[in-house]
């Protein structure tokens, strides 16, 4: 990225450069969800490059032991208090990635990175977003909604489903409450580990295959990255120790498969409705098919994330991906710039 690019609509055109010069970005991190210790990581990583790249940072560290309206009383005070033009989030699961924050941010009139409202609670939601994915014709996994308090209805899950099958709390990422379950005493472990994350579970059939993940940046979609742990399935564990997982980036696929994962990956960012950036995790059936399992709007952003592996085949580097985040935001609301500080 060069600081000749322009940004913004024909009344504000300006430079990456003078941007610098104008705003004062809030990196918002933490918050009260299970995903805290690992959005404090993505939040570090970009404070750290962009304040590498000389723009004005300002790191906003939302507690974990608060309940969502303390949660959002502490972000207005930090980004009133810091005069913040732009918001990065950064904040992982419930309340940063459900459109929670993001309206907060549309309230106070404060332009901010990634998805807006309803593509954030639509992605956070496996349900709701399974179900426009399969309006929109792609193919995902044979799933069933079970409530938790709704356990006699696990017979009838196992009979329409069969085993072995994956159980995922319907609101939370990073892996975080999923299980493998491959007979009955398993399903009722898996479903009594999900319910401490949510209160809604979704039960889906097991399908044997190669983890592959496709970033979106813009409109376009990244080169596929393909995930191998070393046991098992890509679970919180494998995610984030390191030396348990293996990344093929960019994946070893033949071009016309490729460009079926990547149009899946995009197609499913465009239902949703989301912009700026999102990562699209998928699997590649025995038949070569890319199934979709779901589209994280705000996924990891440390610098070894898999979007920034993504961005980093075309020659994007990580701090790169930051501004050019950044810029997204701007251009989506040209009126930051008039309201900003003139250098």
């Amino acid at each position: 990225m060069t600081g000749s690019r322009t940004i913004g609509s024909s009344a504000y055109r300006t430079t990456t450069s003078s941007l610098k010069s104008q705003l004062r970005v809030g990196v918002l991190m933490g918050g009260p969800s299970s995903e805290h210790a690992i959005s404090l990581k993505s939040g570090h990583g970009v404070v750290e490059a962009l304040t590498g790249r000389g723009w004005d940072v300002r790191e906003l560290v939302i507690p974990k032991e608060l309940s969502a309206e303390q949660a959002l009383d502490a972000t207005t005070q930090l980004l009133e208090q810091q005069e913040i033009h732009v918001a990065f989030i950064t904040l992982h699961g419930p309340f940063g990635e459900d459109g929670t924050v993001q309206q907060l941010c549309e309230g106070l009139q404060i332009p901010y990175t990634g998805s807006g409202v309803e593509a954030s609670r639509l992605g956070l939601d496996k349900v709701a977003s399974r179900r426009r994915f399969e309006q929109a014709g792609l193919i995902v996994p044979r799933w069933r909604l079970l409530q938790s308090t709704a356990v006699d209805q696990i017979d009838r899950c196992i009979e329409m489903l069969r085993f072995p099958l994956v159980v995922k709390p319907t609101n939370q990422g990073s892996s975080i409450g999923i299980s493998i379950a491959r007979h009955h005493a398993e399903l009722l472990e898996a479903v009594e580990c999900a319910s401490q994350y949510d209160a809604r579970l979704l039960l889906e059939e097991f399908v044997p295959g190669r983890e592959v993940t496709v970033g979106v940046l813009g409109d376009e979609a990244l080169p596929i990255v393909e995930i191998k742990p070393h046991q098992g399935f890509f679970d919180f564990t494998a995610k984030y120790t390191p030396g348990q997982t293996d990344y093929l980036a960019p994946a070893p696929l033949d071009n016309e498969l490729a460009k079926r994962v990547q149009q899946a990956g995009l197609t499913a960012h465009r239902v949703i409705g989301c912009r700026h950036f999102s990562r699209a995790d998928l699997l590649l059936d025995r038949q070569q098919r890319p199934v979709v399992l779901e589209v994280n709007t705000i996924p990891g952003f440390t610098a070894t994330s898999l979007l920034p592996k993504a961005a980093a085949c075309v020659g994007i580097d990580y701090a790169a991906l930051c501004e050019r985040i950044i810029e997204m935001a701007v251009a989506a609301s040209p009126s930051t710039l008039a309201s900003a500080p003139k250098a």
